[in-house]
């Protein structure tokens, strides 16, 4: 296994169950994180996004389904998010506890040994209508 794919299965397997303190040694410090409708700055950015994930959604698993594909200094992967509903997202309707799954594809740009960009595509809105926020 590569540097790089090793990279991107601690920001899965690590970081997005909890291990926070990954992020520093994974991430730039100058680390950009591009969310749809939304841009983090540095490790602590980045794990503030997760963090707001888990606030929302306990028993947090993601499986890698795709790659990560590796080459010319980019990660590219396809994973999927499962958790249950905690509450706290505006206009969803679904009961706490509820299970939920969604993907999404991660691409990174790596910069002398740790990622310094990242872009994220999720099925957001497939979650939302699973949550009923939206119709």
């Amino acid at each position: 296994m590569g540097m790089l794919d090793e990279l991107y299965r601690r920001w899965l397997f690590e970081v997005w169950t909890g291990d926070y303190d990954v992020a520093e040694q994974i991430l730039t410090p100058g680390f950009t994180g591009h969310w749809p409708n939304l841009e983090v700055h540095g490790p602590a950015g980045a794990v503030e996004q997760v963090r707001r994930s888990h606030a929302c959604f306990g028993g947090v698993r993601t499986t890698l389904d795709v790659g990560p594909v590796v080459g010319d200094g980019m990660v590219a992967a396809g994973w999927s998010f499962h958790g249950e509903y905690r509450g706290g997202i505006p206009g969803a309707t679904a009961a706490p506890g509820t299970p939920v799954s969604f993907s999404g594809q991660d691409i990174f740009r790596a910069e002398d040994g740790r990622f310094a960009e990242y872009w994220v595509v999720s099925d957001a809105m497939g979650l939302m209508a699973a949550l009923g926020a939206v119709r």
